[in-house]
């Protein structure tokens, strides 16, 4: 049996948003995340960027529940490992004029995989996620190619 203690991996995503738009739904499907177990959130940082290229973070406490709100309910979601550096680093990657939501979170459905793994003297080597966008555009070609015989 896989050790108790074992962690799933841990990932982080920049989802970027136009200062108006409704994220509510996005949030709701984070919840049905966390609720499932399939993730366990460790940090909800909200970022807004300015026309001029400055940058902020936004506390979820002083938000409405339009734009970035529909995050409130996750407002305390903070481990401390979201650095002043690692905001400053991903609030390079935004567009002025946008709000962000960067989340820190454990993938705990493949946890028991990493514990068998790590119980079998395996180690992980390498890693990569593949952009959804990309996997759209392979399925595409590939059903193209499938019309074409």
């Amino acid at each position: 049996m896989p050790d108790q203690t074992t962690v799933g991996p841990i990932d982080f995503v920049l989802l970027e948003f136009p200062d108006d738009a409704d994220t509510k739904a996005c949030g709701d499907a984070l919840m049905d995340l966390v609720r499932r177990g399939i993730v366990r959130l460790y940090d909800l940082t909200v970022i807004r960027k300015a026309a001029d290229g400055s940058y902020s973070g936004i506390d979820l406490t002083d938000v409405t529940s339009a734009g970035i709100g529909g995050f409130t309910a996750f407002e305390g979601a903070q481990s401390g490992l979201i650095h002043d550096d690692d905001v400053r680093a991903v609030a390079e990657l935004m567009r002025p004029g946008t709000t962000a939501a960067l989340l820190l979170f454990e993938n705990t459905w493949a946890a028991p995989l990493v514990g068998a793994v790590l119980d079998a003297g395996g180690e992980l080597v390498a890693s990569q996620r593949i952009a959804a966008p990309d996997v759209l555009q392979a399925v595409e070609r590939l059903e193209a190619v499938a019309g074409q015989s």
